[in-house]
């Protein structure tokens, strides 16, 4: 694969050997970032865990101190009184059984995050063949099955994401831009990490965190020394 010039000339600044302290992988990613648009900054983390068991599942969801920096738009499913519950929590979409045709049929996917209450479950399961492979289907465990439509649209609108393994038994999470100061960079990457340390399964016997990255969307992967966690 080849790089640009920036990427390059990046990528010198980053020592491939080296496993960097948190707050210094920070700081070069942040001096890594050098494209035209505001890069987003991620983690990676490999995990010791096998998703193919129940027991050792990770996912859950945390709210990041300093949000992500991007304007998140969320979906509610609902009915009777939560119906004007999401609206005045600022949801962006509000519906019910007639959003079914516009997202099976027109393919109509312009939000980030769908919530449903209880109730309006068996309505959105017909569309788990849409939102299960884009990693959208509300799920109790990220809060995002829930009678508390308040709570949920504010947690979301706020900066709260979700972490769950992928079929490689990683997880990727933004935790900010570029443009964030290193000590919100910093006080996302803690929150994120203290809420993966609190998801390790019991059922786990080996190592939990093999290995963790920092990257912004166009830059070289910095190494964290995963020593502390």
């Amino acid at each position: 694969m080849k790089h640009g010039k920036k990427y390059t000339e990046a990528a010198k600044l980053v020592d491939r050997a080296t496993f960097y302290e948190p707050n210094d992988a920070i700081a070069l990613v942040k001096k890594t970032a050098t494209a035209k648009f505001d890069e987003t900054i991620e983690v990676h983390i490999r995990t010791g865990c096998d998703g193919r068991h129940a027991e050792q599942q990770i996912r859950g969801a945390v709210v990041l101190p300093n949000g992500t920096g991007k304007t998140v738009k969320v979906l509610v499913f609902a009915k009777g009184d939560k119906v004007n519950e999401a609206e005045a929590a600022g949801a962006d979409y509000v519906g019910g059984e007639e959003l079914i045709p516009k997202i099976q049929n027109d393919g109509w996917l312009d939000f980030d995050v769908v919530v449903a209450t209880p109730d309006m479950m068996g309505v959105v399961g017909r569309l788990g063949k849409v939102l299960g492979p884009k990693g959208l289907m509300p799920n109790p465990k990220a809060g995002t099955v829930t009678m508390d439509v308040t709570k949920a649209v504010n947690d979301i609108k706020a900066g709260k994401i979700e972490y769950r393994l992928d079929k490689t038994n990683i997880v990727h999470v933004p935790v900010g831009k570029a443009s964030f100061t290193e000590e919100a960079l910093q006080e996302n990457f803690n929150a994120l990490m203290d809420a993966i340390v609190k998801a390790k399964p019991s059922a786990l016997k080996g190592q939990y965190l093999k290995s963790i990255t920092l990257t912004s969307t166009m830059g070289p992967g910095v190494k964290v020394s995963v020593a502390k966690y």
